[in-house]
């Protein structure tokens, strides 16, 4: 199969970006955009490659977004084939980032490049964002690159993210939205003893243990009509030091919250601050600790000219009325959408994301980049594309 989605789909995935190593993929992607005529610049902070390529001028301002970095491939022995050598079998093509979301970058580029091609004298601009930070920390990518965008003035109008957010078919699930992630890194101190002595000591574990139940029972807030109500899990809790004899000295707890708009980041952290001191779980100098680190904010992406756009192009392109969901993980669009910009995300199936034998089929890998351009043209038509173009 030989199909110009289909040839930068393999040339990426060849490439091993484990995050946050981009692998040359950038320069793959840079080197045709430039031909195509796009501007080129490189913005790299720390170890991590970010790209963004233009073309055009002036407004509306267009953003495709997407990452180059995978995540590791685990086990090779359990791969069918070698994880980054794409392989096609039984209409599929299998690779590490195959569907998240090297399929969806490819896809961008051959739209871009179609769509000048179509339109070399376009209003407007349209633009390209990679980073091979989404899948790591996520600090020296999109993040970084909004930072400096906000420093130029830089103006973004509506983006689109290729993360793969497909259920069953292409184009039946556009995300308008994502909850926000706020996680807690709680040490709770303790006087470690001997458990025959328990006077002499103070065991963290069972200090912790009314506290925790309160928080997993408390009902943080009803959500709204964007957003569930706010979850709250925790992800890894341990404390002792091996022996069957000694209260341990200190427990070690990670928690996170995925939030919408129904509550912000400062209540929450509030909040469960109070449930700890309530519980005797003194925090501060001496006493125990809580570290918070927001990932990022909930944003949802109210109706406007992207949303009419997409939706047009998918029932153009695919046939469906897709559903509009905020739910998921987070992605590189929070660091996008308060800069003012509407965001949507759409891409291929994500069932296969993150897994061994990870694969994109290939029927929605050559209908993406005609959607993609179905979206340019929707969202450009009316503000700048001339009935000549």
């Amino acid at each position: 199969m030989t199909s110009p989605v289909f040839e930068v789909t393999t040339e990426l995935i060849r490439r091993a970006s484990v995050t946050p190593d981009d692998a040359g993929c950038q320069a793959l992607i840079a080197e045709r955009l430039a031909r195509a005529g796009f501007a080129i610049e490189h913005l790299r902070y720390g170890q991590v490659d970010n790209l963004w390529a233009t073309h055009g001028s002036g407004s509306p301002v267009l953003v495709f977004l997407g990452h180059t970095d995978v995540v590791p491939s685990g086990p090779v022995e359990a791969w069918s084939s070698p994880p980054f050598e794409p392989v096609v079998r039984d209409g599929r093509l299998y690779g590490r980032g195959a569907a998240d979301m090297k399929s969806g970058v490819a896809a961008m580029v051959v739209a871009l490049e179609d769509f000048v091609r179509a339109h070399p004298s376009h209003g407007g601009t349209l633009a390209l964002l990679v980073t091979s930070d989404e899948e790591g920390a996520s600090i020296d990518g999109v993040r970084r690159v909004a930072e400096e965008f906000r420093r130029r003035g830089q103006r973004i109008d509506a983006c689109v993210v290729g993360e793969p957010s497909s259920k069953h078919r292409l184009g039946d699930l556009v995300r308008i939205g994502r909850r926000g992630s706020l996680t807690g890194r709680l040490t709770v101190r303790g006087v470690q003893g001997h458990v025959a002595y328990p006077e002499k000591a103070n065991n963290p574990i069972h200090a912790f243990a009314h506290a925790l139940a309160a928080l997993a029972v408390e009902r943080w807030d009803e959500g709204n009509e964007a957003f569930p109500p706010t979850s709250f899990q925790v992800s890894n809790l341990n404390s002792g030091t091996g022996a069957d004899n000694v209260i341990p000295g200190e427990l070690h707890a990670v928690f996170n919250f995925r939030f919408g708009t129904a509550s912000t980041a400062a209540s929450l952290r509030e909040r469960s601050e109070e449930i700890l001191r309530r519980h005797g779980i003194e925090l501060g100098d001496g006493g125990s600790r809580l570290d918070w680190w927001l990932s990022g904010e909930p944003f949802a992406t109210p109706p406007g000219p992207l949303r009419t756009a997409t939706l047009a192009a998918i029932r153009e392109c695919c046939g469906i009325e897709p559903e509009l969901s905020t739910g998921g993980g987070t992605s590189d669009g929070r660091f996008i959408a308060p800069l003012g910009a509407e965001v949507l995300e759409l891409g291929v199936c994500n069932a296969s994301i993150h897994k061994v034998d990870e694969h994109v089929l290939l029927d929605e890998l050559e209908r993406l980049p005609a959607l993609y351009r179905a979206i340019v043209e929707q969202r450009f038509r009316a503000d700048v594309l001339s009935p000549s173009q």
